[in-house]
């Protein structure tokens, strides 16, 4: 029987998901590098250790019953030795290997049919001049490894933009693909059980600040096929994946062609908005799944959107709330982080209205009346 859940990785979808582990009644163990951590703020116990460090990883996998990870960015070495000492983690490394690294994920999305952007791999500077020939301008150059948020991309228009790329990659391993222009940026929340049950959320509208997820429209304005197609793909993709636990599948969306941008093996940002919006969020659906207990086909109450908070990098104490919340439809979580560096994020609220259209209305208006303090600046004047 599992009882104690262990956690790679302290964010905030760490502790979102804990506190749902946590009113499920299991117990939660996190590894996280720094202390005090959003997810260590609210689990039973946090090991303060390097990602890498076997030693740490071992008294982790000892802790727990079933280890997961909040974001895909850990040594997959970590999870190979987890599992070495025989210990359950889902997703399973080869989830991880597949997603983790930008090269075998597009591949292997190819490879299940299902469309992707044009794209080959950049491992040495030659490459990066076949690449061009081979894809041409605009395209965007990505690292295979770590880049999230809009990290570790660059838009390149031109030779010397492919130049200035290669350069800040620091020969990395790049990857190059056709700069799609899109209509909307789609992503689909699903999940799949250790008995291959699979059940997915609603095919969600994002939209980004600088590569920053940003606001979140549920249900997406597009039609019920592109929504149908959208979870075809997520199904197709957990079933030859073999994952286990929730995941989320992104997509760009240009005119009724859906192509696949990226596959996170992990509960996700614009999942948020299932807190509040349905009957079980995308956290109880991973505890479920990787607890070897039932899934449920998600309901939602009504339209929803979900707005990050995002840092400003000018002060550290969030104004506004008191008047946020005067709205009766609209529900604020905050991840205890003490820094609200640029487009850091730093909590998000989700806004439910009868329409769309309404949410949207409503979170704007949210939007503008949050507002960063900086209490330290204030006290020297």
């Amino acid at each position: 029987m599992i009882r104690t859940i262990g956690i790679l990785g302290g964010g905030q979808l760490g502790r979102m998901l804990t506190l749902e582990a946590k009113r499920m009644g299991f117990r939660v163990v996190t590894l996280e590098p720094l202390p005090d951590s959003p997810c260590g703020q609210v689990a039973d116990e946090q090991i303060v250790a390097a990602y890498d460090d076997l030693r740490a990883i071992g008294e982790l996998g000892a802790r727990s019953d079933v280890v997961t990870y909040e974001f895909e960015n850990i040594p997959l070495d970590s999870v190979l030795a987890l599992e070495a000492d025989r210990r359950i983690v889902h997703p399973g490394a080869r989830a991880l290997r597949i997603t983790q690294d930008r090269i075998l994920e597009k591949t292997f999305v190819a490879e299940c049919g299902i469309p992707i952007a044009p794209f080959v791999a950049v491992r040495a500077r030659d490459e990066l001049i076949a690449a061009e020939r081979t894809i041409g301008f605009p395209a965007v150059v990505k690292t295979t490894f770590g880049g999230y948020d809009g990290k570790g991309q660059w838009i390149v228009r031109s030779r010397d933009d492919a130049e200035r790329a290669w350069r800040e990659s620091k020969g990395r391993v790049l990857i190059w693909e056709a700069l799609i222009a899109f209509d909307r940026e789609l992503s689909i929340i699903a999940a799949r059980s250790t008995t291959g049950q699979i059940v997915a959320f609603p095919t969600s509208e994002n939209r980004h600040d600088h590569g920053v997820l940003e606001t979140t429209i549920v249900p997406a304005r597009i039609t019920a096929d592109v929504a149908e197609r959208a979870r075809r793909h997520a199904v197709a993709i957990a079933e030859r994946l073999e994952i286990v636990g929730t995941f989320c599948v992104e997509f760009f969306q240009r005119g009724d062609e859906l192509l696949v941008n990226e596959v996170a093996p992990r509960v996700h940002n614009s999942g948020h908005y299932s807190l509040d919006a349905m009957q079980i969020s995308q956290y109880e659906m991973h505890v479920r799944a990787i607890c070897d207990l039932p899934l449920v086909e998600p309901r939602q109450f009504r339209p929803a959107v979900m707005h990050n908070v995002l840092g400003a990098g000018s002060g550290d104490t969030l104004g506004g709330i008191e008047t946020l919340l005067r709205d009766p439809d609209l529900k604020l979580h905050l991840y205890g982080k003490a820094h609200a560096a640029l487009r850091r994020k730093m909590g998000h609220f989700t806004v439910l209205a009868d329409s769309v259209e309404d949410a949207l209305r409503k979170a704007e208006r949210g939007r503008g009346v949050l507002h960063w303090i900086d209490e330290r600046a204030a006290v020297l004047r």
